[in-house]
């Protein structure tokens, strides 16, 4: 649909946040990818399927006290 707006469709998304987590911790957030990358930061990378996933993403990266380093929309998910 053409005039639904970009953040309730499925879109690849980048979150960055403070600790390393090994891939073991993809299942519980959802699916995404982690990445150890360096300076004590873990990258998830995925599919996001739209807003409410993401805030729900969001919730559990607070639930277990993970500093939020950033967030992006890469962009969206080729059907």
């Amino acid at each position: 649909m053409a005039d639904e707006p970009v953040y309730d469709r499925p879109g690849v998304y980048e979150i960055r946040v403070k600790g390393h987590l090994d891939e073991q911790w993809s299942v519980w957030f959802d699916g995404l990818t982690l990445a150890q990358c360096p300076d004590d930061v873990t990258c998830m990378t995925g599919v996001v399927a739209d807003q409410a996933a993401l805030h729900g993403l969001l919730c559990k990266i607070r639930d277990i006290g993970l500093p939020l380093l950033s967030l992006n929309r890469t962009g969206e998910k080729i059907t």
